[in-house]
């Protein structure tokens, strides 16, 4: 692919802002500045730094944000800023959406990208995507509350129960609880159903991607390949 194209296929800005950088010596590949639009480069494994700053070429995006609460997973934000702001500038003009949203009091892992199918895939309740969420209650959790969100409650929108897929107490008011769809302010209404009250939310994992290894809150990094086939893998 000509390196322009690479370039705009990334986010860096149109195709003649793009030819613009190269041809401003702004570009380099292995240490060395590319300085021709029309080179041709392979784009497997391409690392590349623009302006100083390094990139990876990704055909499409996934990257795994630590959301920290105070931000919306909206790109039109009401109340407070959208997450994409913790994103830089490339990522933001490939369009990037989030994977399903976080409320934004809630905190942890979120996905994000620019392909819808990969989006369909990781949300539909028919791929059984696991999500683990730690909450913290305004009152203790006790064992009846957890069996009633193991069996399953009626929230008020729909009459087909909904269900924890593992639900346990992790101390007397926190516990871990793990769900493979994705309705509107589940966990909280699962909670409220049960007599108690979410006053803390954090996701820790979807499927088997967990925040054990970074990034640390307000930052993201790369999904990688492996972890991302990890995700889509039958259930």
């Amino acid at each position: 692919m000509r390196l322009a194209q690479v370039l705009f296929t990334q986010g860096f800005g149109t195709r003649r802002v793009c030819a613009g950088l190269i041809g401003q010596g702004l570009v380099s590949i292995g240490g060395q500045v590319a300085d021709d639009p029309d080179q041709e480069v392979a784009t497997e494994g391409l690392r590349f730094v623009v302006q100083g700053r390094e990139w990876l070429y990704q055909a499409s995006a996934l990257v795994l944000l630590h959301k920290p609460a105070g931000y919306e997973c909206s790109q039109k934000p009401k109340h407070h800023p959208s997450v994409l702001m913790l994103l830089p500038a490339p990522l933001r003009t490939r369009g990037l959406q989030p994977v399903g949203r976080l409320d934004e009091d809630t905190t942890g892992l979120l996905l994000l990208t620019d392909d819808g199918t990969l989006i369909h895939k990781l949300t539909s309740p028919k791929h059984h995507v696991p999500k683990v969420y730690e909450v913290t209650a305004k009152h203790p959790v006790d064992e009846a509350q957890l069996q009633r969100l193991r069996d399953g409650v009626v929230l008020d929108d729909d009459p087909q129960p909904v269900r924890a897929a593992a639900c346990e107490a992790t101390g007397s008011h926190t516990l871990r609880l793990t769900l493979t769809e994705g309705k509107y302010h589940q966990v909280k209404r699962m909670l409220a159903a049960v007599g108690n009250r979410c006053e803390g939310l954090h996701r820790s994992a979807i499927g088997g991607l967990t925040l054990a290894d970074g990034p640390e809150r307000g930052h993201w990094r790369w999904v990688t390949d492996e972890e991302r086939a990890a995700l889509l893998a039958p259930r």
